[in-house]
């Protein structure tokens, strides 16, 4: 055989490679997709969770269907994303706790959130605020700083967990404010939100959603947001950075798919929801829950975002005490 006709087969073969992962794509879904949520239904996580899954099904033509896969502190839901073939049917909506904050919380996890992973959009951030009881004698920040530093280890906060995103904004106050707060976890936000407005703790970061209609309804008083700017739906509530400089965070929520989906395929999907963000109705259901919207930062960028919150999680979960738990 002569080496024109070796050749020739060769260059197909590797046409066909080359061109394979686009293909794939193209014919991307080919049947339904599973979108992993590693908590129990109803939570801000799994509502946007099934929002992207809406967005994608009428976007792209075929079933995304979400998973509530919760426990042993998300560990479960995303390793399950981490183990599953890298092909875009299995997807997973992260968040700042399960890639940030594990890390460094707990002494081994079985995924790493830097290489198993490759983001594909940020969906949300999820801004905090810090409510009191309405029986605290401070009206302002500026009051309850002081007040807080009068009474060093008389105010309880609470948290929905050692390593929650609660218990960490209690211990950045803490350490800008330089006051002394003590900690008082939970299960969860709600019943420690039910302990401020009964008076049983006097201060709680609280995510948004469950927060506002309490604060609408004068149960408990709010005092800032974690966001550097107001938020659009309590443009009342100041952000905490305007008195107290540093304090600018909000954990933030991502989907994402095992390391090794084709480009293509992380591509079709980034370009499809970042289009629903920047919608009208998107930008309405966003809004509407409390949250700020995702910006439209490529997958790549989003990558390097990842590696670098591991270690500014990491650094608070040092701070507030809670590293290395078994």
């Amino acid at each position: 055989m002569s080496p024109r006709c070796l050749l020739v087969p060769c260059i197909a073969f590797a046409l066909v490679m080359v061109s394979t992962p686009r293909a794939a794509a193209q014919d991307y879904p080919a049947h339904g997709v599973a979108v992993v949520v590693p908590f129990t239904p109803a939570g801000s996580t799994d509502l946007l969770a099934r929002m992207a899954a809406q967005a994608w099904e009428q976007r792209l033509g075929k079933p995304f269907v979400v998973e509530n896969r919760p426990g042993a502190g998300q560990q479960i839901g995303v390793n399950t994303v981490a183990k599953a073939a890298p092909d875009g049917y299995t997807l997973l909506m992260a968040t700042s706790s399960a890639m940030g904050v594990n890390p460094t919380l707990y002494k081994k996890i079985a995924y790493d959130p830097v290489t198993d992973f490759q983001p594909i959009a940020m969906m949300a951030h999820l801004p905090f605020i810090l409510v009191v009881n309405n029986d605290l004698p401070v009206k302002n920040l500026a009051e309850f700083i002081a007040y807080a530093k009068a009474n060093p280890g008389k105010l309880s906060y609470g948290s929905g967990g050692v390593g929650a995103s609660h218990h960490l904004y209690g211990e950045m106050f803490n350490s800008l404010a330089g006051v002394k707060m003590t900690h008082v976890p939970y299960k969860g936000t709600v019943p420690a939100l039910n302990d401020v407005i009964a008076g049983h703790i006097q201060v709680l970061f609280s995510d948004a959603p469950p927060a506002l209609p309490q604060i609408a309804g004068g149960k408990v008083r709010a005092l800032g947001v974690t966001t550097a700017k107001r938020i659009e739906v309590a443009k009342d509530i100041p952000p905490l950075n305007e008195t107290l400089k540093g304090f600018d965070s909000a954990p933030w929520q991502m989907l994402m798919a095992p390391a090794g989906t084709p480009g293509p395929v992380i591509d079709k999907l980034h370009k499809e929801m970042v289009a629903y963000i920047a919608s009208a109705e998107g930008q309405a259901k966003l809004k509407e829950m409390g949250l700020v919207p995702g910006a439209p930062t490529a997958p790549a960028e989003l990558a390097k975002f990842v590696k670098k919150e591991v270690g500014t999680w990491g650094d608070l979960v040092k701070k507030a005490g809670a590293a290395g738990i078994e």
